[in-house]
């Protein structure tokens, strides 16, 4: 089985959804989880805090330099992540169709470099 991140991203600016709503998305990727973790598909998963809380570590001429705040200056923020297991592209967009509508933002697929065999 291949590895696949599906990366859920958020977009400065979108409408903020309501509390309920909120709760309700919470709830519906909780089901997914367990649906991913049952089925096999899991491999680990994480929600991130907002870009803004971001640190960037660079080396430069030898030094190491910390600055506050996100790399890329942009709208579209990586707010959290599924890293799952399927048998094909397909099943891995099949999978991140199902977590798009659970946590209400699009999901991009990637496979990883090293394929991971079971």
């Amino acid at each position: 089985m291949k590895q696949y991140m599906l990366s859920v991203w958020g977009v400065d600016g979108a409408p903020v959804p309501s509390q309920e709503e909120m709760q309700q998305a919470f709830a519906d990727v909780d089901a997914f989880n367990t649906e991913l973790q049952t089925s096999g598909a899991w491999v680990f998963a994480g929600g991130l805090h907002p870009a803004e809380t971001a640190s960037v570590v660079r080396v430069e001429d030898g030094r190491t330099v910390t600055t506050d705040g996100p790399f890329a200056e942009t709208r579209k923020h990586l707010g959290g992540f599924w890293v799952v297991r399927a048998a094909d592209l397909d099943a891995a967009l099949e999978l991140a169709r199902r977590g798009a509508v659970a946590c209400r933002n699009p999901v991009e697929v990637r496979p990883f470099q090293d394929e991971a065999e079971d």
